[in-house]
C-alpha cells in the first residue's frame, strides 16, 4: 500500500486493494471501499482502538457523524453513542503530519456543543489527547476512556 507512518496504536490488521494506482481500504463499519488517506489510516486505527482496547460495540460506532452548526453541514470523523443512541464520545481525527493544536481542539468542542458528549479524543495518531466534559468543563485524561 502507501507508505504510511507507524502510529501510536497497536498494529491493526486492513484489507486493502489497488484501483487504478490508488490504494483503498475496505471500512467494515461502513461496509465500503474507501480511498486509503493519511486521515483515514488514523481513523482506522482509532475505531479499532475504541473496539478492541475501550470497549466500544461496533454497531455503536458512527464515522462521519453529521452534525449540524449555525446551519451548516459538518461530520464529526467518530462518535460512539450510548443505550438510547446519544452521543458518548466524540473523536476527530487529523493526518499524522497535522499537529493537534488549540484550533483542533475548538473544532471538536464546537461540534460537541451541539452533540453533548462526555468524551472527546484528538488524535493524529502519533498523539493523542483526551478528555472529559463535566460540569461545563473539558478535563483532560491520563488515557483513553473505558467504554
Amino acid at each position: 500500500m502507501n507508505e504510511l507512518p507507524k502510529l501510536q496504536f497497536p498494529p491493526i490488521q486492513l484489507r486493502g486493494r489497488r484501483v487504478e494506482g490508488q490504494a483503498q481500504i475496505w471500512d467494515d463499519l461502513r461496509q465500503m471501499w474507501l480511498v486509503l488517506t493519511p486521515e483515514e489510516w488514523v481513523r482506522q486505527h482509532l475505531v479499532a482502538h475504541l473496539i478492541h482496547r475501550c470497549g466500544a460495540a461496533p454497531l455503536r460506532l458512527v464515522e462521519e457523524y453529521p452534525v449540524s452548526l449555525n446551519g451548516q453541514a459538518q461530520r464529526a470523523d467518530v462518535v460512539v453513542v450510548d443505550d438510547h443512541a446519544r452521543p458518548l464520545l466524540l473523536a476527530e481525527c487529523k493526518a499524522p503530519e497535522v499537529a493537534i493544536t488549540r484550533a483542533t481542539l475548538d473544532q471538536a468542542v464546537r461540534y460537541n456543543s451541539v452533540l453533548g458528549a462526555r468524551y472527546l479524543i484528538l488524535t493524529n495518531g502519533l498523539r493523542h489527547y483526551c478528555y472529559e466534559h463535566l460540569d461545563g468543563q473539558y478535563i483532560p485524561l491520563n488515557s483513553f476512556p473505558t467504554l
